[in-house]
């Protein structure tokens, strides 16, 4: 049994095509249920219109509290072995779901000639699997060639991180194992925390490149510096629940300088190159603020549910 979670706000225009985008999934042979997640009724009703005609959809009104405050209060209630998550205001491709199962049964049917050999992470049963967000935005303006830019940089930086057995994950579309992670924290992004949980737990992160979920990203700059704020703030509080030391990291300032390579080598044209340059500021701003907000303000990462209206 696989449980799809499908978590929303305020997005009854794009909920529908979401949904349709599990509901048309191919080769998945395991039976599934999606759980359509929000506080606001305008998304629930339209969640209800195709709960009617399929049986798989089921409605779960959370109390508008925030995203991982959602989710803590389904965990307890989902019997899917796997979990599935995604957003209400993405859509997935017709194979993601089998891409991500693809990980799983891998790990479970390994076999070893040899079982007295020590482990290696390649050994390691696994824990969480990522998709890959892919921009739906056009390059032909600044904000759409920075989506492109950055998903792809994350891409290359997630099949890198994959020889490692260990990335964060893609809150767009990620999956773990049910029954191992009871609770997870409000303070720190569900998917930045949990793969490292499952990570200490001794297991594989894995990374499904092949199971894309295509996002609409912010089309202004007051848009572009919230959303990435946000992202990014989303690593303030890790260090309350774990040692830095132990886990590698991902999303980190040293690590955005060490793909400069790749962000210089991307561009196609001089427009491109243009634009790529002028993201070089903005991201120093944005890691600037943060410290700042951190350091100086005292202003942490809490869990609440936050519109990036562009995105719409």
């Amino acid at each position: 049994m696989i449980s799809i979670i499908i978590t929303s706000f305020k997005e009854p225009k794009t909920i529908g095509r979401a949904i349709e985008a599990f509901q048309n999934q191919k080769g998945v042979k395991e039976q599934f249920e999606i759980i359509v997640a929000a506080p606001d009724e305008e998304t629930l009703n339209v969640a209800r219109k195709y709960a009617k005609k399929d049986k798989k959809i089921k409605i779960f009104k959370d109390p508008g509290k925030g995203k991982s405050y959602a989710l803590n209060l389904l965990l307890a209630k989902i019997k899917g072995e796997i979990i599935i998550l995604s957003d209400g205001d993405v859509y997935v491709s017709e194979n993601s779901v089998q891409e991500i199962l693809k990980k799983f049964e891998d790990s479970e049917n390994r076999k070893f000639s040899d079982s007295s050999k020590e482990e290696t992470f390649e050994d390691k049963k696994v824990g969480c699997v990522s998709g890959r967000p892919v921009s739906i935005d056009s390059k032909n303006n600044i904000f759409g060639y920075w989506s492109h830019l950055l998903t792809d940089s994350a891409h290359k930086l997630r099949e890198k991180s994959n020889k490692k057995g260990f990335l964060e994950c893609s809150g767009y579309l990620w999956a773990f194992r049910n029954k191992i992670i009871k609770k997870f924290p409000l303070d720190v992004g569900e998917d930045t925390i949990v793969p490292i949980m499952f990570y200490l737990k001794g297991m594989r992160i894995e990374y499904a490149p092949k199971a894309k979920v295509f996002v609409s990203y912010p089309k202004n700059l007051k848009d572009f510096l919230k959303q990435k704020r946000r992202t990014a703030g989303a690593h303030d509080n890790i260090s309350e629940y774990v040692s830095l030391e132990k886990i590698p990291r991902m999303k980190t300032f040293l690590n955005e300088l060490s793909g400069s390579f790749f962000v210089l080598v991307y561009p196609r044209n001089f427009k491109e190159l243009f634009y790529t340059f002028l993201l070089f500021p903005v991201r120093f701003y944005i890691w600037l603020s943060l410290i700042y907000n951190l350091k100086i303000k005292g202003r942490k990462y809490t869990d609440s549910w936050k519109r990036i209206e562009s995105t719409k």
